[in-house]
């Protein structure tokens, strides 16, 4: 009877630890948990190597100035971008999104660039006044009214008018990263099917950690054949309360 009451008791046991293994594995493989994106994100686009390769291009036209592509990063820093993420889980893997660029974050961002790059400017100006042997006035509100005088604004402005494009366009960035549809999260990728253009398929890799998502881009296909790399696609989303 005892040895009976022993197997019984053994065999309970057994299929108890054995029912808490199997829970465990559901937890750790199908339950959503730390894989739930839900929650609206907000980030950042870096363009801050964009306007830097930007700028020293236009500058290399300079004659008799010497500038490096290192020279003009640091002047540009940390020009970016926001960007507004709202992730709804509905399914296990998967739900709704939107996403848009905010439009005064980027203004916001131009025209940090254009100063940047208007400080630049001014240093070349007055090394080619130095070069020149006007060693006086050369100081950087002498430069600044030299500007005004001769073209008739600010160096932001000029640059603005007659220099180059630092940045994409706002329309060209809402294009690429507005929109809403469906998504789904799986194996550590996130696959983005937008609404409003049905043929474009947005795949990025991602990567949970507490309040931060990190989303790194993977693919970028259009059945219309166009892909693009053009601008920085590596960003990093807070969550903007803790879940």
């Amino acid at each position: 009877m005892k040895k009976t009451m022993k197997k019984v008791i053994f065999i309970l046991l057994l299929l108890t630890v054995s029912v808490y293994a199997l829970f465990l594995t559901y937890l750790h493989f199908f339950v959503p948990g730390g894989k739930d994106l839900s929650g609206e994100w907000t980030g950042g686009l870096d363009m801050t190597k964009q306007a830097a390769v930007t700028a020293f291009g236009w500058l290399q036209e300079v004659e008799a100035v010497s500038v490096s592509l290192e020279d003009m990063e640091s002047y540009m820093q940390d020009l970016t971008i926001q960007v507004n993420l709202t992730l709804e889980q509905t399914v296990r893997s998967g739900g709704t999104f939107r996403c848009h660029v905010l439009p005064e974050s980027y203004d916001a961002c131009r025209q940090a660039a254009y100063e940047a790059f208007a400080r630049a400017f001014r240093e070349i100006l007055a090394e080619r006044l130095r070069m020149a042997g006007h060693e006086e006035n050369t100081d950087m509100e002498d430069i600044e009214n030299l500007v005004t005088e001769t073209f008739g604004m600010s160096t932001v402005s000029y640059l603005k008018s007659c220099g180059p494009a630092l940045l994409p366009s706002l329309e060209e960035l809402q294009a690429k990263y507005d929109g809403g549809g469906v998504y789904d999260a799986a194996g550590g990728i996130l696959t983005r099917q937008f609404d409003n253009a049905p043929s474009v398929t947005k795949t990025e890799g991602y990567i949970r950690k507490g309040s931060s998502l990190i989303l790194f881009e993977k693919t970028d296909s259009d059945t219309s054949g166009h892909s693009s790399d053009d601008y920085p696609v590596i960003y990093t989303l807070k969550h903007s309360s803790n879940q």
